[in-house]
């Protein structure tokens, strides 16, 4: 994910500071350009998103509805809504509980329109919660305020239900070691003194680290990785979010160690002496701390909560082929080496459910050819239960040179299908719904033109329910029909409507009535319903039913 909040270089900041939007160009693009991986591998950059993969659907082989074949896609379809620099959502601090709630409703509405089937909703940027914790003060970016005053309502409960109604799956996206940003400046050391008075690092200020030093602009506070104490708290903080709340999935993005910054060193030196395990190179060491939590989140995650899906968006490129023969052919900078993520180490452990790279460069990129990088991913998880999906940089249309062509994001999807990806998820709203250059109407129309299922996984609880019992169906007096079925201890139903030879995936639904729009009214329609559990495991379908025209 782009560091958000990160202020670019002074010559990206004047270019950033000469466009009209310059709020949004200084927290989307030239900010996120600050951090891109344009900027990690020095020239330009790009992305891709998820391809689909088409499956029979229901147990029991091939399904039938009215004689006809019954067709589902089945691809993770989202899109990232970042709350931090309120990049996305709320769109202002302090901003009216019902003022928010439109917000996030409308952005949800958004992803129906687009037929997507997840979210991914920021609610721990930066040490804080969007909900309240007993880990972690309320997050400045909703309630206005840093000292932790409590706003009066619980946005994590409204999120997850407005997305369930919707049938879209919520991924609570967290930002494990984040602890404060950007850190106060004045003096050495980093200045706790202005986080909340209930903010961890100020009860155990050794767990802090200030990177870059206290006296660099954007310097920030860190919860330092390599302290035992604080990466369980860590992990109890986001475990709460876990344990209170129906969440689908447990979502990081790429932060972990920091960024590099020239001439600057994460001062962790005092915890390696103290918990170094026998370590000498403190690189494998800091590797290790972050594989210890992803592994231990993983575990904690299963013994919760089985069915919740644990995934990582990391950066794009694990290493490069000139430094490891098994890395990819790219040459920018390296998420083993620079930020200690072994992103491959994790997908042949087995410990993600999914991984979401952030392939944010255009196809043909020199340094990080997104055509080359793709098939390095699907590669990495190829024998594995690890489903890939793609991160795609819809940020990045409008940019010069190959983002100024509307069909790069489509031209990437079409790669994605071709490689079997399992989905995409887009970064981020915000650039969803600005469609600049028609970009997202395209990649829309092309690939997303009909609803789809999750992929199942394997690995996570199975139990498809029966077939659901149907109800006859009416037209209403504005044309649409109105279907309705008797459930059978299922999660959510998929819709079918014959049409010509298929019956095909007309809508979905997590409540037991459902109107179909679309329907032809010049002829009959017959439909099929079955049920899901809730890993997205397809039951037998209903008998057909049909309405006369």
């Amino acid at each position: 994910m782009p560091d958000l909040d990160q202020p670019a270089p002074p010559a990206r900041r004047r270019r950033a500071q000469a466009t009209v939007a310059a709020v949004v160009a200084l927290a989307v693009a030239v900010a996120v350009g600050a951090w891109s991986l344009r900027d990690r591998v020095d020239g330009d950059g790009g992305a891709p998103d998820g391809a689909a993969a088409f499956d029979a659907g229901p147990v029991g082989g091939a399904p039938v509805c009215a004689g006809r074949a019954a067709r589902a896609p089945r691809e993770l379809r989202g899109m990232w809504i970042t709350t931090v620099n309120n990049i996305d959502w709320p769109s202002r601090r302090g901003l009216p509980a019902e003022t928010v709630r439109a917000e996030l409703r409308s952005w949800l509405d958004l992803a129906v329109r687009h037929n997507h089937n997840a979210v991914f909703v920021h609610v721990r940027p930066s040490g804080d919660a969007l909900w309240p914790s007993r880990y972690a003060p309320w997050s400045e970016w909703l309630t206005g305020h840093r000292d932790g005053r409590d706003p009066g309502w619980d946005p994590m409960e409204f999120m997850v239900a407005e997305a369930h109604a919707r049938n879209l799956e919520f991924h609570a996206w967290f930002n494990p070691y984040r602890g404060g940003q950007p850190a106060t400046v004045g003096g050495p050391g980093p200045r706790l003194d202005r986080l909340a008075p209930t903010h961890p690092l100020r009860r155990h200020p050794d767990w802090a680290v200030t990177y870059p030093s206290a006296d660099q602009p954007g310097s920030r506070l860190y919860f330092n990785p390599g302290i035992p104490e604080a990466r369980t708290f860590v992990e109890d903080s986001m475990l709460e979010a876990v344990e209170r709340y129906d969440v689908d999935g447990v979502h990081f993005d790429d932060f972990f160690y920091p960024y590099p910054e020239a001439g600057q060193d994460f001062a962790d030196d005092a915890a390696f002496a103290r918990y170094g395990r026998g370590f000498t190179d403190k690189h494998a060491w800091r590797r290790d701390n972050v594989n210890t939590l992803v592994r231990e989140m993983s575990e904690r995650i299963k013994a919760t909560k089985p069915w919740v899906k644990f995934g990582i968006s990391p950066f794009g490129i694990w290493r490069n082929k000139r430094t490891d023969p098994a890395g990819s052919a790219t040459a920018g900078l390296q998420s083993y080496d620079d930020i200690y993520a072994d992103t491959r180490l994790w997908v042949r452990k087995q410990w993600l459910d999914y991984v979401v790279p952030q392939l944010y460069w255009h196809i043909g990129f020199g340094k990080a050819d997104y055509a080359r990088l793709l098939p390095w991913w699907t590669a990495t998880v190829r024998g594995t239960r690890v489903q890939l999906y793609i991160g795609q940089a819809d940020y990045r249309v409008g940019e010069r040179g190959a983002w100024r062509d509307p069909g790069e994001l489509d031209r990437q999807l079409v790669l994605n299908r071709r490689h079997g990806v399992s989905g995409s998820v887009h970064f981020s709203a915000r650039q969803v719904r600005a469609d600049k250059l028609g970009a997202v109407s395209r990649y829309s129309a092309a690939h997303y033109a009909g609803p789809a299922l999750v992929p199942t996984m394997a690995q996570l609880p199975a139990a498809p329910p029966a077939a659901p019992t149907p109800i006859p169906p009416r037209r209403e007096d504005g044309g649409g029909v109105v279907l309705g079925w008797r459930g059978h201890d299922a999660a959510s139903f998929a819709v079918y409507r014959v049409d010509g030879d298929t019956a095909r995936l007309v809508g979905t639904t997590r409540g037991t009535r459902w109107v179909d729009r679309t329907a032809p009214a010049d002829r009959p329609v017959s439909y099929c319903v079955s049920g899901l559990d809730r890993s997205g495991n397809e039951g037998r379908l209903s008998p057909p039913v049909q309405l006369d025209a």
